[in-house]
């Protein structure tokens, strides 16, 4: 077991206003290191067949085609294993835990999608021919806007919810308040989202969270697998990366929009992050959208 060393707390570039954030994308690297977020995701992955599939303490190959629901800080991640495929589609859909009020799931026309979520928290692998059949309509969601987009993604919920033959695939589970320290993980996770263009001074985050600098970047290091700094930078680099496919704006002009006061800095993040280029990343997708 030893794919479970290291496993850290992703923090997506979801901001707390947004409701969605749909990812689609081709890629010849499917390595994915395991993490956790308290978002749900829904992830189709095409043509991959033997990447290797890792949720909670399920291990396995996928088939060529395949569709997941990851609930709330379950473990999950994925290597590339022994497929060949130099061309994997992967559309992720990540949404926040309390996007649907409890009051509305336990009415009775929620009930299959509210115990679908229930059982989430294990992981949950939908046939192969409800992947395919879902695929397109999954595919669609990066290319609708706001309403039409929430109402289609209920529909695909229902969908799934009613859909035969799924599997569950670890066999623990994960408590939401099983993550120490999780109120001051939200609290600088909210305060790096709000200012993530401005400068951002470690003793400034220690200090919102009645930290020292020493003790709080430890802390962070723990939490999230970087230090401080290298934290905000990911942070940074998720938004560009968002504002590179959504708008036309030059890449000096994100780059400066989103914190980096140098543009020779931001393409060195940038690449050590995302392993390409802006330019070649922003080729790289075929759609990418948020959902406000």
């Amino acid at each position: 077991m030893n794919l479970l060393k290291n496993i850290h707390r992703e923090i997506t570039p979801l901001s707390p206003e947004d409701s969605f954030l749909v990812f689609d994308r081709v890629k010849s690297d499917f390595d994915f290191p395991i993490h956790f977020h308290p978002e749900y995701e829904l992830n189709f992955i095409g043509n991959g067949k033997d990447v290797k599939r890792i949720v909670g303490d399920s291990i396995e190959s996928i088939d060529d085609v395949e569709l997941v629901l990851v609930g709330p800080n379950l473990h999950h991640g994925w290597q590339m294993h022994k497929c060949k495929s130099e061309a994997i589609h992967e559309v992720t859909l990540q949404f926040h835990e309390d996007l649907f009020d409890k009051n509305i799931l336990n009415r009775k026309i929620m009930k299959a999608i509210k115990d679908m979520f229930d059982r989430s928290i294990h992981g949950i692998l939908f046939s192969k021919k409800t992947a395919s059949e879902t695929h397109k309509r999954i595919s669609q969601l990066s290319k609708l806007d706001s309403m039409d987009y929430f109402l289609e993604f209920i529909s695909i919920l229902h969908d799934l919810a009613n859909s035969r033959n799924q599997r569950l695939l670890s066999t623990y589970t994960v408590s939401r308040d099983s993550f120490e320290n999780s109120d001051k993980i939200k609290t600088v996770y909210e305060f790096v989202q709000e200012n993530y263009d401005k400068k951002l001074m470690l003793n400034d985050a220690a200090e919102l969270v009645n930290m020292s600098p020493v003790s709080f970047n430890r802390f962070i290091k723990k939490r999230t697998g970087k230090t401080f700094v290298d934290y905000v930078n990911d942070v940074r680099i998720g938004f560009a990366a968002i504002k590179l496919i959504e708008n036309d704006a030059s890449i000096s002009e994100v780059a400066f929009n989103c914190g980096f006061n140098n543009i020779a800095n931001f393409n060195r993040v940038f690449k050590k992050l995302k392993n390409s280029t802006p330019s070649q990343y922003k080729k790289e997708f075929s759609g990418i959208k948020r959902i406000l």
